[in-house]
């Protein structure tokens, strides 16, 4: 009876090691063809283990990713257009919690929702001109992504409307559940 009782022990534990990166990340992919602004595919992987997010948006050279770093309270947007990365504060009023951002893109995914759908939130944030010299006050993840990359820093705008100079934003669609507008005189389009 020993016997049994160790290999199920054994079995357990071993479940127990396969299952846990199972659970700790996880892929959601959105093919957005019904989208008549043609925003291309997008990924996100989330990390529980670590707390971060990476939104990826491959749409040729207008694609761009996204690095939301739970544990740091920052987010990095990192643009192939731009060659640059636009780190900022993570707003956590508007911005979805790590558990949140899984579920809803699941959501989103099996609805099929998409413009027809509820708005999304919107961030508006003001990119500074001057390039961040040390990355290491991002944390790890942002370090990795940006490594060699001009990278600048952006603040939210409260009230500001991006209508006003459409010109002078970059903008973000992240799975119809958020809206990011990152604008500045010196950005080029």
């Amino acid at each position: 009876m020993k016997i049994g009782t160790q290999n199920c022990i054994v079995f357990a534990g071993l479940l127990g090691i396969f299952l846990t990166p199972t659970l700790a990340d996880y892929d959601i992919n959105v093919n957005d063809n019904n989208n008549s602004g043609g925003s291309g595919q997008q990924s996100v992987s989330v990390n529980n283990e670590h707390g971060v997010a990476n939104i990826d948006n491959n749409n040729g050279w207008g694609s761009w990713n996204s690095l939301w770093d739970y544990g740091s309270g920052f987010a990095v947007i990192r643009s192939f257009k731009k060659k640059s990365c636009i780190v900022h504060k993570m707003n956590e009023e508007v911005m979805p919690s790590i558990q949140a951002l899984g579920m809803l893109a699941k959501k989103n995914k099996l609805q099929g929702r998409g413009p027809e759908g509820p708005p999304p939130k919107s961030l508006i944030y003001s990119v500074k001109p001057d390039k961040v010299n040390n990355l290491d006050q991002f944390g790890e993840s942002i370090v990795t992504m940006c490594k060699g990359i001009p990278t600048y820093m952006a603040e939210e705008i409260q009230g500001a409307n991006p209508i006003l100079y459409p010109e002078k934003c970059f903008k973000v669609d992240i799975l119809w559940i958020l809206n990011i507008s990152l604008c500045e005189e010196a950005m080029e389009n």
